[in-house]
């Protein structure tokens, strides 16, 4: 039977993909992923049965238990892989020797890259589509790496570390990473917290000094 393979495609820019992730989307039968993952490779999906990710997870399993059996199946999911992507969900229906996981690099390694910062001592977390209390951390790390949405977005988030006495950081705000309009400024969080945008960002969050609050 064959394995099923779960492709990390990068930050979003077609070049950041990696030349084994396209090989394996280039030898499937049938390639899984949202819309805006498969507009980018196209060039490797033609005479592919394509199957779009919307709310349909469940329609998704089914199909992959029917047909992979004699299809060869790729799941495509933005960044990495191994950082709140699909295979959790994915692990709930198949055993781990079932799928192929090729991880992709992630946009916050990206972002880091870009600021010129290593993470090894960063906290990396995730608000997109969740709330964690993520104040402490800010507090504990030198840097904290942050996914956002459209509720935490940088605004949001530098105006809670402001309710909460915390002044001392510098923000990073990465925005359409790896494509030819992306947008990388570094705000104090005064400035952060006026900051408006639409898109879904990076956020680098850098203290300096562990981001003491204004009254310690």
């Amino acid at each position: 039977m064959n394995k099923i393979n779960v492709i990390g495609l990068g930050p979003g820019n077609k070049d950041y993909i990696l030349p084994i992730a396209l090989r394996e989307i280039k030898n499937s039968h049938i390639v899984i992923g949202a819309k805006r993952n498969i507009s980018s490779i196209l060039d490797y999906v033609e005479n592919k049965e394509i199957v779009y990710i919307n709310s349909n997870l469940q329609e998704i399993i089914h199909l992959i238990h029917q047909r992979r059996t004699k299809k060869k199946i790729s799941v495509i999911v933005s960044g990495d892989t191994g950082f709140y992507s699909l295979v959790r969900y994915m692990q709930k229906y198949f055993n781990n020797s079932d799928l192929n996981i090729i991880t992709g690099i992630s946009s916050m390694q990206y972002m880091f890259s870009r600021v010129g910062r290593t993470y090894e001592r960063a906290k990396l977390i995730s608000l997109h589509g969740r709330y964690i209390e993520f104040v402490q951390y800010i507090k504990e790390y030198e840097m904290t790496g942050v996914l956002t949405d459209k509720v935490w977005t940088p605004s949001a988030i530098a105006t809670e570390l402001l309710n909460n006495n915390i002044s001392d950081c510098n923000m990073y705000i990465g925005e359409n990473l790896s494509y030819d309009n992306e947008k990388i400024i570094e705000l104090s969080l005064e400035e952060a917290s006026k900051y408006k945008t639409e898109n879904i960002n990076i956020v680098i969050i850098s203290n300096g000094s562990y981001c003491r609050g204004v009254d310690e």
